[in-house]
């Protein structure tokens, strides 16, 4: 494990990682902006859309395949197109669990998707990196292995996600393999998988059963993989061949559309919601033909565009609705839900990043959002992963843990009596007994906030919050240890490492 270092306001030293809750149980209500009315409506137009639009599955026969021993012809211009009965798909939908636990090689660190619990993970799939003093570059495996060691040792962070950036540096053909064996290796939180072609998910879950056992992986979710579906209403050969390979397993599936309303999607959110659901419907149903119960979350990633320039814009008041929304939805639906988390289109961590970040994050944790990737730092429209912005943002998921794992305590402690009746009129309760029982824990301290007077702030370098960020990054790395790993295991992970590598010619694309 990691050092925990006591930081003083006026120290060197960075408390650089704290014991915390492997994810959010939630205690206050989710946000709901419907009526049942509206939401019946929106469910309608669901059900519309399968029976009478359809989703093309295209370029996998074997996905066909299924769904035409299912009972179901495929139809349209390219023989593709699965049409189906909508009650029948819900029915299918409802085998999927409304909560399931990925467990990890630390037991302390498993989480729980779904119901009320909440997870949070950094950004994925950034070709691109960004620090303060490196500036903007292609992502190495150095840096993707700095950005997981940080999410590994940050306590906000729950998850590691996989592609915390794209290590260009390796072929495409190989990466999935130093990555997957990364996140296995060099940090005990559940993470995911490959996706990007069949044999790549296939190895991600062969490495995860070398580590675990065959018969632990046969009675647990040990993997999820996460896949976007090609919108408007087109499922390729990348999303039904990582679901086979996932489900076919008992592995989760997280399968998210991705929407830029007014291109994928018409410029209606409430269309574009029907929409998302349909195509999540119909890769969840798929998922149970495969299996039935497999493990599945939907999820939802919509944004808005510049109808003047085709630019996406994040953090707009419209994706912000639309999370609230598809939260209720997918509550409905039964299903654990995936949405974004810390979106901007800026390129450096400005008061833009800040302010779209905010309320792109703070609407998806007040939506319920069982799974958010994303949360921590996405920079550039998803470009560029941000140090600066990963510390930056995770600091700030600190805050948004405590609101929604206690929300408003009201026992006899919360009310202080005792403190009311120690302090006299026009006093303080500075060095009341209740303060000093509760001081500790009484509010959420960010570590990267300066609160302290403009001359202390001066003495100490006249930092802003980028900079605080950069050196609390830096320390944080100077600070990692690994953690404990079975040495067998490691070897054998290593074994199959290279065996795999050695198979593979270098492609780079």
């Amino acid at each position: 494990m990691a050092k925990r270092v006591r930081q003083s306001r006026r120290g060197a030293a960075e408390n650089v990682i704290s014991p915390a809750s492997p994810f959010i149980a939630r205690k206050i209500p989710f946000f709901d902006v419907l009526t049942e009315d509206e939401l019946d409506k929106i469910d309608a137009q669901v059900d519309w859309m399968i029976e009478n639009v359809g989703v093309a599955f295209r370029d996998d026969p074997v996905a066909l395949d299924i769904w035409q021993n299912a009972g179901v012809t495929p139809t349209g211009e390219h023989g593709d197109l699965i049409k189906a009965d909508a009650k029948w798909i819900r029915s299918l939908c409802a085998q999927a669990p409304s909560q399931f636990t990925q467990i990890s090689r630390n037991p302390d660190r498993n989480v729980v998707i779904g119901g009320q619990n909440q997870v949070f993970a950094p950004i994925y799939g950034a070709p691109f990196v960004r620090d303060l003093k490196g500036g903007r570059r292609y992502a190495t495996f150095d840096d993707f292995e700095k950005l997981l060691k940080l999410s590994y040792m940050h306590p906000n962070l729950h998850h590691t996600g996989l592609v915390i950036c794209e290590p260009t540096d390796i072929p495409v053909s190989k990466r999935h393999l130093d990555m997957v064996h990364a996140h296995l290796t060099l940090n005990d939180k559940p993470h995911l998988g490959a996706i990007t072609e069949k044999s790549r998910a296939q190895d991600s879950v062969d490495m995860v059963e070398v580590l675990f056992g065959k018969e632990v992986m046969d009675n647990n979710i040990c993997i999820m993989a996460n896949v976007n579906t090609n919108s408007p209403l087109l499922v390729d050969r990348v999303v039904t061949e990582a679901i086979q390979v996932y489900s076919g397993r008992g592995q989760a599936m997280v399968v998210t559309p991705f929407i830029l309303t007014g291109a994928m999607g018409p410029v209606s959110t409430a269309a574009s919601v029907a929409q998302a659901m349909t195509e999540s419907m119909m890769c969840c149903a798929f998922a149970q033909l495969i299996r039935p119960g497999a493990p599945f979350v939907m999820g939802n990633f919509l944004s808005t565009m510049s109808l003047k320039s085709g630019a996406p814009t994040f953090g707009m008041p419209e994706p912000v609705v639309s999370n609230y929304v598809i939260g209720q939805m997918a509550r409905r639906l039964g299903l654990p839900l995936r949405c974004g988390g810390s979106l901007t289109a800026s390129k450096i961590e400005d008061g833009q990043a800040a302010y779209e970040s905010a309320d792109s994050m703070h609407s998806t944790m007040l939506a319920g959002s069982n799974f958010t990737l994303h949360a921590a730092g996405w920079l550039e429209g998803g470009l560029a992963t941000g140090f600066e912005k990963l510390i930056m943002d995770a600091d700030r998921l600190g805050s948004y843990q405590k609101v929604l794992s206690l929300g408003l305590e009201t026992d006899d402690n919360a009310f202080a009596r005792d403190a009311y009746e120690e302090v006299e009129a026009g006093g303080h309760f500075l060095g009341s007994g209740h303060t000093m029982r509760n001081y500790q824990t009484a509010f959420y301290e960010p570590k990267l906030s300066d609160s302290e007077n403009v001359e202390s702030w001066e003495e100490n370098g006249a930092k802003d919050m980028r900079m605080r960020a950069y050196d609390r990054w830096n320390d944080m790395l100077g600070q990692y240890q690994a953690p404990p790993i079975d040495a067998d295991k490691k070897e054998a992970l290593d074994d199959f490492l290279a065996r795999r590598k050695s198979e593979l010619p270098d492609a780079w694309y």
